[in-house]
């Protein structure tokens, strides 16, 4: 009983320290139950030990998994079923594994090897094709920026770290505790516990008052159409969204406005790629922007690319009868004074929605099991480099986000790299409904502001429209489920932050050594240990 009171305690304090709602300053003690839940385990008499472990791990990480990300139920049953239990079981076999590696070798090797083990596979998470990095700790300081300053030098990274090394020096210090309680360990563990906790939020908050860039202003007006993608969205010509445009735009609109932002595939209805510069759609965008010549136009669009040519078939490519394939993309266009379109291929998938993981494997099983989400099921094609769109007067150039991708750190930093002085992010978050989802996405998105130092300028179908300072600071937004338009300013950036040049250091430095005391681990003799 003590083991799963144990094992509840940790579950229901990772759920009270997560955005978009919780204090992350709980998060530094969320292992630490489970961590003693482990070492009671391997130290008892009882049999089938790592099964325990698994279980009582297994459900820690289910708690914490269904209470935060339970949301998606509302985009689709099977894909927030595999979500919650594959991800809580993943989580639960690293502890096992530290478990298993905890009877061969020391505490502090152990504890290290775990700590190296959790930020691999946070950052498998970012890479791999059923990636879901949602919950990866450093995700955890989204609402409480003043904390986290230094992302700018680590990126997420730093704040798993953090967290994983508080709470390994409270597991370690309890222990120690236990076998020689007194007055004079208990205050030392107190001003050390205060020290590894505040000292990094003291950096953080003198960088936040000290924090300043100069660059050019940029004035951006944010559209929210507020379409429903159940019912309406996909049911709508692009030239009924393209009078939707205007009208918004036009409530907003003046001689000094310089960008547009419409949503991801705000036109949903797909138009074949070397036909659009001929579209009557195109005609109408071209005609609004020869009305105001200094405004460049961002929006989502959705493209197919008819194939005939086997030899041009990718694993990426959809099938449509024995002799026809076509490219589908999730695309983000800039359209201005000048002649050609510049156009970026959504690169970072949903997985089950816009991505097949691993199709050459789990195609013979399942066949073309893609969950449906309203008519936008198909592979979509992807591009290897991060696109940057330049505005008409050459002075602005904007990372054209799409969505999910502004989960991912790393891979925004590469905007960034290729010039990007701003932050351009269009979404469709109104799959989740009125829940937790759309609301922890606009957060985390707080944490690319500070990573790359580049102010962020947001646009959601329907909601939460905002823009974002270079200090993760939301300055203004428009409602969840409103239909409007929001204008606002934002300053561009030419430096480049130290994460921006290293990207996540830390995880690869923490996959070396993991695979170290691995090795040590498991070339050394099994040993009794405390």
């Amino acid at each position: 009983m003590k083991q799963l009171l144990l094992a509840l305690a940790s579950g229901f304090i990772f759920v009270l320290g997560w955005p978009t709602y919780g204090f992350p300053l709980v998060l530094f003690f969320a292992f630490v139950p489970l961590f003693l839940v482990e070492f009671n385990v391997r130290h008892s008499e009882t049999k089938r030990k790592g099964l325990k472990v698994f279980g009582f791990a297994y459900l820690t990480f289910f708690i914490w998994n269904v209470c935060t990300t339970s949301w998606l139920v509302y985009a689709s049953v099977f894909g927030a079923a595999f979500a919650v239990f594959v991800n809580s079981a993943l989580m639960a076999t690293l502890f096992l594994i530290y478990h298993k590696y905890a009877k061969r070798l020391s505490s502090n090797r152990s504890l290290l090897f775990f700590v190296t083990l959790w930020i691999s596979f946070e950052k498998l998470h970012l890479s791999w094709e059923f990636s879901w990095p949602w919950l990866n700790l450093g995700n955890g300081f989204s609402e409480y920026i003043t904390w986290i300053q230094w992302y700018e030098y680590t990126g997420t990274f730093g704040g798993t770290l953090w967290v994983l090394a508080v709470n390994v020096f409270i597991f370690k210090s309890t222990l120690k505790y236990h076998e020689n309680p007194s007055k004079s360990y208990k205050n030392q563990f107190a001003l050390k516990l205060a020290a590894l906790i505040l000292v990094p939020i003291g950096i953080s908050s003198l960088l936040y008052i000290n924090y300043n860039h100069e660059g050019e202003t940029v004035n951006v007006i944010l559209l929210q159409p507020n379409i429903d993608p159940y019912s309406e969205k996909y049911n709508m010509s692009n030239l009924k969204m393209v009078d939707i445009f205007t009208e918004l735009s036009d409530t907003k609109i003046s001689d000094s406005t310089d960008f547009i932002l419409a949503p991801e595939t705000v036109f949903a209805q797909s138009v074949k790629l070397n036909q659009f510069d001929n579209t009557v759609l195109k005609a109408k965008l071209n005609q609004y922007v020869s009305k105001h010549p200094n405004v460049n136009v961002l929006t989502g669009m959705s493209f197919i690319d008819v194939i005939r040519d086997p030899s041009k078939v990718r694993s990426e490519t959809n099938q449509f009868n024995e002799t026809t394939w076509y490219d589908d993309y999730n695309s983000a266009i800039l359209i201005n004074s000048s002649d050609s379109v510049q156009y970026y291929n959504k690169s970072k998938l949903v997985v089950g929605i816009e991505n097949f993981p691993y199709q050459h494997i789990l195609k013979p099983i399942v066949g073309d099991a893609l969950i449906d989400l309203g008519g936008t099921v198909a592979m979509k094609t992807t591009q290897d480099y991060r696109g940057v769109f330049t505005s008409s007067n050459t002075k602005f150039r904007a990372a054209p986000i799409i969505c999910y991708e502004s989960v991912y750190g790393e891979f925004v930093t590469g905007y960034v790299r290729n010039n990007a002085n701003f932050l351009a992010i269009i979404t469709n978050d109104a799959w989740w409904n009125d829940t937790q989802g759309h609301k922890q996405h606009l957060s985390l998105a707080r944490l690319r502001a500070i990573e790359t130092r580049r102010d962020i300028a947001r646009s959601a179908n329907t909601g939460i429209s905002a823009f974002i300072n270079a200090k993760g600071e939301i300055t203004s937004e428009l409602a969840y489920n409103k239909k409007g338009a929001l204008s606002g300013q934002i300053t561009t950036n030419e430096k480049l932050t130290f994460y921006v040049l290293a990207g996540d250091y830390i995880a690869r430095i923490s996959i070396f050594i993991m695979l170290f005391v691995f090795l040590i681990g498991f070339f050394r003799k099994k040993r009794q240990v405390l």
